[in-house]
């Protein structure tokens, strides 16, 4: 009894004697696009804002990691040896090695020169004075001389730390200095009332 079904298939279409009427399709699909375009016509809209708020957020994410990896590159230091350098020409500072240590150098130094310029020499002070401007001239030749170092054999932490650590000392000097300048200045007032 075993048959095949593909015979059977083919033996039904020929005794099949239902037929679809004539525009039965046509209006079957008209039916199907009055109930369905709103449905598929929104789901398109939504794939097409899926799709271009997925391009939107992929070129926020380059343009942000562009923008991170750019601005945490190291900052390289070269080493460039001459022959005959000139000292005071090629000397190296600290702000050569990078930004921020131009600007912690930039600070020092207008400190430095501020409260000098607010220093008012007189006889009386004088001699104070001069003791503090030879320590404050030997703090500037070791600066000099550690700038040489950096610029010899470039930038290392022991370096750049004394050459910070000498600009600090030479503006505490200064802060020490106007404040003997004061503590004399009141005595001498106090002997003038007396």
């Amino acid at each position: 009894m075993a048959r095949d079904i593909r015979k059977l298939f083919e033996e039904e279409q020929k005794d099949s004697h239902l037929k679809m009427s004539d525009g039965h399709q046509a209006r079957f699909l008209e039916k199907l696009d009055e109930a369905l375009p709103v449905e598929i016509a929104i789901k398109k809209r939504f794939s097409v804002l899926q799709i271009a708020a997925g391009i939107v957020v992929l070129i926020g994410l380059g343009f942000g990691a562009s923008k991170f990896f750019k601005n945490s590159t190291p900052i390289s230091t070269e080493i460039v040896e001459t022959e005959n350098p000139s000292k005071d020409d090629q000397l190296k500072s600290l702000g050569d090695i990078s930004p921020d240590f131009k600007k912690v150098e930039d600070y020092y130094l207008a400190n430095i020169n501020l409260e000098l310029s607010k220093v008012k020499q007189t006889p009386q002070n004088k001699e104070l004075f001069d003791g503090y401007v030879v320590r404050l001239a030997e703090l500037n030749q070791e600066y000099k001389r550690l700038s040489v170092e950096l610029t010899a054999h470039g930038p290392n932490e022991l370096t750049v730390s004394a050459l910070i650590d000498n600009l600090k000392l030479r503006l505490n000097l200064l802060y020490r200095l106007k404040e003997q300048l004061n503590d004399l200045n009141t005595s001498e007032e106090g002997e003038i009332k007396a």
